[in-house]
């Protein structure tokens, strides 16, 4: 498997497995496609990777794009949506596509990256609870950063405006 950024002709086949990949999930509305498609267009995708088998196929996706905090840019991203192909999924394929996008954040000098999801998970890689960096709408448990750098910023966070996309 290797992990590249993603090309034109890859967008079909992201979409699709974003799509398979929340396919009744709890707490998706199956907009994830369409979020991808909103970022991607307005130029809001800093980073999107894709995760390629051995014989070609896509296994996964995960996208980068900035996050203002207190309405101020200041060089963090938030990471997702995220997805692997249902078949290939507990593979450690998310893990390689999570790793590949915080280490390239790093190397451009990002101040560090946010996370809606599930806390047991996303702590493996460095994420962790921060009181002072919130997002309104979701639980504060599931809401995590990791700090490239010191000190970590304080305020509210908001995602593109094409997190809205339906």
């Amino acid at each position: 498997m290797i992990i590249r950024k993603e090309q034109p002709q890859d967008h079909a086949a992201i979409a699709r497995i974003t799509a398979d990949a929340f396919a009744g999930v709890d707490h998706s509305d199956g907009t994830e496609p369409a979020i991808i498609s909103a970022l991607r267009d307005a130029g809001a995708l800093a980073l999107s990777l894709v995760a390629v088998d051995d014989d070609g196929r896509i296994a996964g996706h995960a996208a980068f794009s900035p996050v203002t905090i207190d309405g101020r840019e200041g060089g963090w991203f938030g990471l997702g949506p995220m997805a692997v192909r249902p078949d290939r999924q507990r593979a450690g394929i998310g893990g390689a596509l999570i790793r590949a996008g915080l280490e390239e954040l790093r190397r451009q000098g990002a101040g560090g990256c946010v996370v809606l999801g599930e806390p047991a998970y996303y702590r493996r890689f460095g994420f962790e609870r921060d009181e002072a960096l919130y997002y309104d709408g979701a639980p504060a448990a599931y809401f995590m950063r990791i700090a490239f750098a010191d000190p970590a910023p304080e305020g509210r966070v908001e995602y593109h405006p094409g997190f809205g996309a339906s």
